[in-house]
């Protein structure tokens, strides 16, 4: 069966940094696109980034561009999220997503409902 798991929060200071990996299983990692998202409690899944399937075009959230970086390892089914210079505002529940959309729809990337599989989350605290 399909799954995503999340690995790799914690907590943290301000300045640092994390990386996230998600795992992929069940499926054929490069056939699909890949998003991270995070949520804080009471606010809606907002989207982080995300990469394309074969090319691997990467996409990313304006908060966030120049900080954090997306890639994938086919081989090892994983996608990672390279978080540097971490900002209290970065602090919530992280989780990759699958979705099947194409390359030329990906601007819709930050719509969860384009998502059908999702991981449990990973939790990142950013705080002195």
């Amino acid at each position: 069966q399909v799954q995503l798991v999340e690995s790799g929060g914690g907590l943290v200071q301000p300045g640092g940094s994390l990386r996230l990996s998600c795992e992929a299983s069940g499926f054929i990692l490069d056939q699909y696109a890949i998003g991270w998202f995070r949520q804080v409690s009471g606010k809606e899944r907002e989207g982080v980034s995300c990469i394309s399937s074969g090319v691997a075009t990467t996409y990313y959230d304006d908060s966030v561009k120049g900080r954090f970086t997306i890639s994938r390892d086919n081989a090892k089914n994983t996608v990672y999220l390279q978080m540097n210079n971490l900002k209290p505002e970065d602090t919530g529940v992280y989780y990759c997503a699958r979705t099947s959309l194409p390359l030329r729809l990906l601007g819709l990337w930050v719509m969860p409902t384009q998502y059908d599989y999702w991981g449990q989350g990973t939790q990142v605290t950013v705080s002195s």
